[in-house]
């Protein structure tokens, strides 16, 4: 079962048990899949103009590492919001999008550890020789594909910053 279909699984399950708040955030998030999708449609139709139908619809099904890129940027807007509520006090507003990150967060990979994300942030610096804060970018560009889906990259990036700094 795809991640898609997991999603939409997911979907049907909580409209029949009346969970609004689930159903809300996962009906934004397979809107959010099918507009990536038809964006990807329209790209794929631009390319290869004489596509059939069925090869086309195929081509732009999104793969599950995709729609983990799509969730994984929706927890990002949640964690932006609660920390902008939380500036403007309004904690009403602050339990929402918790609790949407929550529901966001069960469709993402295992989260790493600080610990973890440490060790990997040391081996991205000794593989890339990394000296100084100017080497920045290319132990991010080490780290990309590990940490992809599985930790929020602004943290990633304060852990990087503290090594190269200390």
């Amino acid at each position: 079962m795809t991640l898609k279909e997991k999603i939409q699984e997911d979907l049907n399950r909580s409209v029949k048990e009346k969970k609004e708040l689930e159903s809300l955030v996962l009906r934004m998030l397979s809107a959010a899949v099918l507009n990536k999708e038809k964006e990807k449609r329209y790209k794929i139709s631009k390319e290869k103009p004489d596509l059939k139908e069925e090869e086309l619809a195929k081509e732009s099904q999104l793969e599950d590492s995709e729609v983990i890129d799509l969730v994984s940027s929706e927890t990002k807007k949640r964690r932006e919001s609660i920390v902008e509520f939380e500036k403007g006090k309004r904690e009403d507003l602050v339990e929402k999008e918790k609790k949407e990150l929550e529901i966001l967060q069960k469709y993402l990979p295992k989260q790493l550890s600080e610990e973890e994300i440490q060790r990997l942030v040391k081996e991205a610096i000794g593989k890339t020789g990394a000296k100084e804060m100017k080497d920045m970018g290319k132990v991010m560009q080490e780290l990309a594909s590990e940490i992809k889906g599985r930790a929020d990259g602004s943290f990633v990036s304060k852990i990087v910053k503290d090594s190269l700094t200390s």
